[in-house]
């Protein structure tokens, strides 16, 4: 398994690039975390002793790759987590997804809610139990009949959102079995990707955009349409 890459730093920031596989936080496995390895980053180049403060401000699933973003300050972490709830970042996905869908341009709303002991999202009626709204929007980019190449922007950040959204819309995620793809990819991720991170830096207040390459996609035939 591929080694994380630090995309962005500065004093209160560290945006890294997390292999698909990669845990961000840590659970019964007991496996390497993102959150460890950014850790010991830390304080490996800055010669830190003792504690050092890196928390993740956001997560990604396992088997999804792309930007984690973490806060080297508690003034960072508070404001970034500030950013997230608020929706002040703009966050975009590259997905690859079973077919075509129906609209090429659409946006999707749900209601989901999770369940933790098995770790798999559902759709609910709007309201039911702990349902919460979920929303995003897509545009298609590609598509070779079979696959299509999707841009996905979503506006709230349930658990699973993309993943079932897109199973709903009929366009699963490659490899994604936990939400309708047929076979599970070779090293169990799936296709699905945090592409691109847009926001106004929380402590410095400069205008912060951040790309990370899908190692499964032809970057440069895209990036065109992707800009």
């Amino acid at each position: 398994m591929s080694k994380p890459t630090v995309k962005y730093e500065d004093n209160h920031l560290l945006i890294v690039e997390k292999p698909a596989g990669w845990l961000v936080q840590g659970d019964e496995t007991g496996d390497e975390t993102l959150t460890d390895w950014a850790t010991e980053y830390i304080r490996k180049k800055y010669d830190k002793p003792g504690n050092v403060f890196c928390q993740p401000c956001h997560r990604l699933d396992r088997p999804v790759g792309g930007l984690v973003v973490f806060a080297r300050t508690s003034k960072g972490l508070e404001r970034m987590n500030k950013l997230f709830r608020d929706q002040e970042i703009t966050k975009t996905y590259l997905a690859v997804v079973d077919g075509a869908p129906k609209n090429p341009e659409h946006e999707l709303v749900h209601w989901l809610d999770k369940d933790g002991g098995k770790n798999k999202a559902h759709v609910r009626k709007p309201g039911k139990g702990n349902a919460k709204k979920a929303v995003l929007s897509y545009s298609m980019l590609a598509s070779l009949g079979k696959v299509s190449l999707l841009e996905v922007k979503p506006q709230t950040g349930r658990p699973h959102q993309i993943r079932i959204q897109m199973r709903e819309n009929g366009t699963s995620i490659r490899g994604d079995i936990k939400y309708g793809f047929n076979k599970p990819n070779p090293d169990k991720s799936i296709d699905l990707h945090a592409y691109k991170l847009e926001f106004v830096h929380p402590v410095k207040n400069e205008p912060i955009k951040v790309i990370s390459k899908p190692v499964w996609l032809d970057f440069d035939a895209f990036i065109k349409e992707l800009k």
